[in-house]
């Protein structure tokens, strides 16, 4: 397949359209669509935006779960040259309320209620206060008063116009990304340069148009929408999306579909690996894919569950989701010790967070990223921007780590999560990588907790594997084998679940207050 045009997504889905108009687009449990179908409804939709008053200068709120009905909206919102506000199906009534004030979008395609959540009122009230004409979209019918719903609301696109010019900076999506900061962050990112980095990251994986991609992950969250989605479509491949991350339901998709990638987390990984069900055979047709996690958790992406060129990674939403991935044709050696060298367009620096000074490679500091970066915060948190982005224009990226002499990156961890024990910095993903080759180890997570002599100490929070007879003393003396007495934990406390987030990365936030409240009480 020609490697289609990347200037936005509209010509891109419409580009593979018209060479392959009845290649699989996406696939659900329930539903699929080809990339014609997807290319004549998102034109569709697009046009009954236009009608309503939406175009270049709107923004455009998606408050929805993983369902074709999202690819739709993000389309149809490229094809008028609006930006698109994909708000967090976790959400809380109060958050969603900030969100929408914040950005003030001007329209909102929404479900009513998801996984545990009603967000019928904090909508209406915000639609009833809003300083400018707004309207909302049921995207599961059964529309409210004054709502509109998302089956009627397409029209014929016969006199809908061309997409106009826009700045080259215009930010087509704003995504919120929680962080230092009381309050979720806006980011915008360019259009074109989602697709140009989601293309390399494609690349990296060794996507084709043949491939099957799981996202089970979300596609409101950077590692979806600027990563996984761009990848996929950019390659002419089919997205299999998972309404929201469930092993069973995960693994029928996989051996249903035949997926040959997988956009996975380390907790994902262990989910699915324990579930019942599963079996080697099930998950034999994974080839490719990315992982975020230590060198253990890529090797056993690969290894146990047969993503044999499972793909290192390094990034954050500033970065337009990575900006470093490992090829999938290196040595798994290679690829589990490091997330790879940069993507095309992309560079980094690793500055020492107490003299200011660059390091040269080898050496553990603070890393700082440019290239492909987003112009800057919006709205409430565009106060940030002079703490975040250098003189020169590099990203402080809060993260840790050291480069190779050939120029690649290991990641040490978030510099706001270093335990600083004794004085000495320790790093829990160290801790953490160590604890989970311990063969009875199913899922660790390490912090520091406060300690009147030693500044902080170390607690590790561990999951045993089911059957297993572990004990912190057993478990302990593995870890002195292999890690320096200072990064020993200080105490190891047997645990039946971690604090996660529903795709399963680690909270620390919330470990780390576990572990204040586990020493208070001591």
């Amino acid at each position: 397949m020609p490697i289609p045009p990347r200037s936005d997504f509209f010509k891109l889905v419409s580009a593979v359209a018209g060479a392959h108009p009845d290649h699989l687009a996406a696939i659900t449990a329930t539903e699929q669509i080809t990339y014609g179908d997807l290319a004549r409804q998102a034109e569709r939709i697009a046009a009954g935006m236009s009608t309503r008053g939406l175009g270049a200068d709107s923004r455009i709120g998606l408050l929805c779960n993983n369902r074709i009905a999202w690819l739709e909206v993000f389309v149809a919102a490229s094809r008028i040259g609006a930006t698109v506000v994909p708000v967090s199906t976790w959400s809380t009534p109060n958050e969603l309320a900030f969100i929408l004030g914040d950005c003030r979008v001007d329209a909102l395609f929404t479900l009513q209620t998801f996984g545990g959540q009603d967000w019928r009122q904090a909508v209406e009230d915000w639609a009833r206060d809003a300083d400018r004409a707004t309207h909302i979209v049921s995207i599961e019918g059964n529309a409210r008063p004054g709502w509109l719903d998302y089956a009627s609301y397409a029209v014929d696109s016969a006199g809908l116009a061309p997409r106009p010019d826009r700045r080259a900076d215009a930010p087509f999506v704003v995504l919120y990304t929680s962080g230092s900061s009381s309050r979720p962050k806006a980011v915008p990112l360019v259009e074109a340069t989602i697709l140009e980095n989601g293309f390399d990251i494609g690349e990296r994986q060794g996507l084709g148009p043949d491939d099957r991609v799981l996202m089970s992950i979300p596609l409101f969250w950077s590692y979806g929408a600027a990563n996984a989605l761009p990848a996929t479509l950019t390659h002419g491949a089919t997205a299999v999306l998972q309404s929201r991350f469930e092993p069973g339901g995960a693994l029928d998709l996989i051996e249903q579909h035949r997926c040959t990638a997988i956009y996975t987390l380390p907790a994902m990984t262990s989910a699915l690996l324990a579930h019942p069900t599963f079996t080697p055979a099930r998950t034999q047709s994974l080839r490719t894919g990315v992982t975020i996690g230590s060198p253990q958790d890529v090797v056993r992406a690969a290894t146990e569950l047969g993503i044999s060129r499972i793909c290192n990674i390094y990034g954050s939403t500033e970065t337009y989701g990575n900006c470093c991935v490992t090829p999938h044709d290196w040595t798994l050696e290679r690829r589990a010790n490091c997330q790879g060298p940069p993507l095309p367009g992309m560079s980094l620096r690793i500055r020492d967070g107490e003299s200011g000074a660059l390091l040269p490679a080898g050496q553990i500091g603070q890393i700082e990223v440019s290239g492909y970066l987003t112009p800057g915060y919006l709205f409430d948190s565009a106060q940030h921007n002079g703490d975040v982005f250098t003189a020169d224009g590099w990203f402080r990226s809060g993260d840790l780590g050291r480069l190779n002499d050939d120029g690649t990156l290991v990641y040490s961890g978030r510099s706001s999560e270093m335990i600083k024990r004794s004085g000495i910095n320790v790093s829990p993903a160290e801790v953490e990588e160590v604890l989970q080759q311990h063969p009875d180890v199913a899922l660790a997570g390490v912090t520091g907790a406060p300690d009147e002599t030693r500044g902080e100490i170390i607690i590790a929070f561990v999951i045993p594997r089911p059957a297993s007879d572990l004990s912190p003393d057993d478990l302990l003396r593995f870890c002195r084998e292999r890690l320096s007495s200072y990064k020993l934990p200080d105490r190891i406390v047997p645990s039946t679940e971690l604090p996660l987030t529903p795709t399963g990365k680690l909270m620390r936030r919330e470990l780390k207050a576990l572990a204040a409240r586990g020493t208070s009480q001591s």
